[in-house]
């Protein structure tokens, strides 16, 4: 067959696969009704249709398997987005806060964190926020959090100053934005780093900004529970091309080369084999030239053609996580009495990731005793991640500081959870949540 007839078939296969994609995606994947006490209310999900099913099969058609062009345009949506000038795809946001704590400690990088010096952090946190710190030598240093706004307290950061400190890593926990013109005002005085975990926090704003554009480096988790998702799968961004450039390099093996290998050239700078090695006598292929510790943590293009129409729903996924919010919040301000609703800044617009509740001290119940009957009637909770981060058993001999009593972290600990608000959440799930808490306080005799 000539090769013209070829390509036509092929085109036309392909438009057939891509209609019975649809069709599929209406028999199987379209969501079922909401059946209350039946269905169960999970906390975060996946919020696709089959635009997301037709992407990820064409990728899956090319059999690109690596990092490819679907990667680019993802990468490109997401600066976009976000007004950044770079930004790194990964395999995970854990993975994203690794990239991003060891690029600070590059040996390339003027200025580097070396081991022993001290990076200011929440102790009220996900576990591999601290992580990174503690795999590249570095010493945490954990400061209380506010609860209400379960996020880092900022009027602690002086107290956490010591000699040694270089840097602050501050997750905006759940969506809910870190003060971070206190963050950048402290860190500008006293010339140190700052990372924004934003992998909670995507499409959140602080005075207007979008969360992780504050830091010189930010990163992104886009787990299925997340404001969009690849499956598995994170980011790193930044404005800095030096930081860019390093962070490529440790998430390549540590590779010094940056080129573009799927162009027919040996690579975009065309000096594929005028690379040398001290000692060598001869010129080395700059593939296999390594100027970092590095790992292999690329996204691939299946992931990313999930991720390309993400992106572009994305506004609408906040949208509706705000609205989802703000039932909840008018549905359970009559019990604030026993439950500490979230807080938030008059400067913060939050895109949020869930709606987290504080059992009160003097309440009449336990939040264990409550979570066991929001899951009875089938409504999924999470506690606030780790809580305190130095009673998990893997943290507890960590070499550490604790610049200030963790007194709110500890209340974290005993007494945080939280609901889901993400955009799988419609009307009947929300009502359904609401009348489960009004039953359960009533059953309490609290009306």
């Amino acid at each position: 067959m000539p090769d013209g007839k070829i390509d036509e078939r092929a085109e036309q296969l392909r438009t057939e696969i891509m209609e019975k994609v649809a069709e599929y995606y209406r028999l199987v994947h379209k969501p079922a009704p909401f059946i209350p006490g039946e269905t169960f209310v999970n906390y975060g999900g996946r919020a696709y249709d089959e635009h997301e099913l037709q992407s990820a099969v064409d990728a899956v058609l090319e059999f690109w398997l690596t990092d490819g062009h679907r990667v680019a345009t993802f990468s490109k949506k997401l600066t976009d987005f976000l007004g950044l000038k770079h930004m790194l795809t990964v395999n995970s946001g854990s993975s994203a806060n690794l990239v991003a704590m060891t690029t600070l400690c590059s040996q390339q990088l003027e200025g580097a964190l070396v081991p022993g010096d001290e990076v200011i952090t929440p102790a009220a946190t996900f576990p591999t926020t601290v992580a990174p710190i503690v795999q590249n030598n570095l010493v945490p240093v954990f400061v209380d959090c506010k609860v209400g706004t379960y996020n880092i307290d900022v009027e602690l950061l002086e107290a956490a100053l010591s000699e040694k400190t270089r840097a602050i890593f501050v997750p905006h926990i759940l969506g809910n934005p870190v003060e971070m013109d206190r963050v950048m005002d402290f860190a500008t005085t006293h010339n140190l780093y700052v990372i924004e975990d934003t992998c909670d926090a995507l499409g959140s704003r602080y005075a207007g900004q979008y969360c992780g554009t504050f830091g010189q480096l930010s990163t992104y988790s886009f787990y299925p529970a997340h404001h969009i998702t690849t499956g598995e799968g994170g980011a790193v961004g930044t404005q800095s091309a030096r930081l860019a450039r390093l962070a490529h390099s440790i998430r390549d093996w540590g590779r010094d080369c940056w080129c573009d290998y799927n162009s027919d050239k040996d690579g975009e700078c065309g000096q594929r084999f005028d690379w040398e090695i001290p000692g060598l006598g001869e010129p080395y292929d700059h593939r296999y030239y390594f100027t970092e510790i590095g790992y292999n943590l690329k996204m691939t293009d299946v992931l990313a053609s999930i991720g390309i129409p993400q992106v572009d729903k994305l506004p609408g996924f906040i949208a509706a996580r705000q609205r989802n919010f703000q039932v909840l919040y008018e549905g359970l301000k009559p019990y604030e009495e026993y439950l500490l609703l979230p807080v938030w800044s008059p400067k913060a617009d939050p895109a949020w990731f869930a709606f987290t509740l504080a059992v009160r001290e003097d309440a009449p119940f336990t939040r264990r005793e409550l979570n066991q009957y929001l899951n009875d009637y089938k409504i999924e909770t999470r506690y606030l991640f780790a809580g305190n981060i130095l009673h998990q058993p893997a943290y507890q001999n960590i070499q550490h500081r604790v610049a200030t009593p963790l007194t709110e972290t500890d209340r974290v600990l005993k007494s945080a959870f939280f609901i889901g608000v993400y955009p799988g959440m419609d009307k009947a799930r929300l009502d359904y949540m609401l009348q489960v808490f009004q039953d359960f306080f009533k059953s309490l005799g609290i009306r």
